[in-house]
């Protein structure tokens, strides 16, 4: 196995470890709520006027996708829509007083997995994060690099669940 395809196969393990031991906490504690949904109340409560088409393309997923999911979140009283007066075109979200209650307990389960992933953290150099994050940086616009070569929506055919 050349080095390439280790580090890719690490990324891959070290992702779905990450994931699955997540998933239990997450699962317990977000009931009945999806990870599709918990990452839609995620963004919205995190971004200004977010819509269809930013959520969308922050996903990588279509519209259709977005539209769907939100009227489920709508629809479970997490989310709801508004108009800007100057622009009754556009249609955004945000989130309700039950959705801050979810955006909240979300952020507090992040802060858990902060703290027991510490130690870790602890041993690693100002160095060693940089090489990290280069590498990821520069992979990642390679990814850009790639999708805006293939000259279409990435999120075409992509759906949550």
């Amino acid at each position: 196995m050349n080095r390439e395809e280790q580090v890719m196969m690490s990324f891959t393990d070290f992702l779905n470890k990450m994931a699955s031991l997540n998933k239990f906490t997450m699962k317990d504690r977000l009931k009945g709520l999806k990870p599709s949904e918990v990452h839609c109340i995620e963004y919205i409560g995190r971004n200004a006027d977010p819509n269809v088409t930013r959520l969308a393309e922050s996903f990588y997923v279509t519209r259709g996708a977005i539209s769907k999911l939100a009227k489920k979140l709508m629809g479970k009283g997490f989310i709801e829509s508004y108009q800007k007066p100057d622009n009754r075109k556009e249609i955004y979200f945000r989130l309700t007083k039950q959705g801050k209650a979810i955006f909240k307990l979300h952020e507090a389960l992040h802060r858990e997995f902060q703290e027991r992933d510490k130690a870790v953290f602890a041993q690693v150099t100002e160095e060693q994060f940089d090489i990290v994050l280069g590498f990821v940086e520069k992979y990642s616009r390679h990814l850009d690099e790639e999708i805006r070569k293939l000259g279409v929506d990435i999120a075409e055919g992509n759906d949550f669940e």
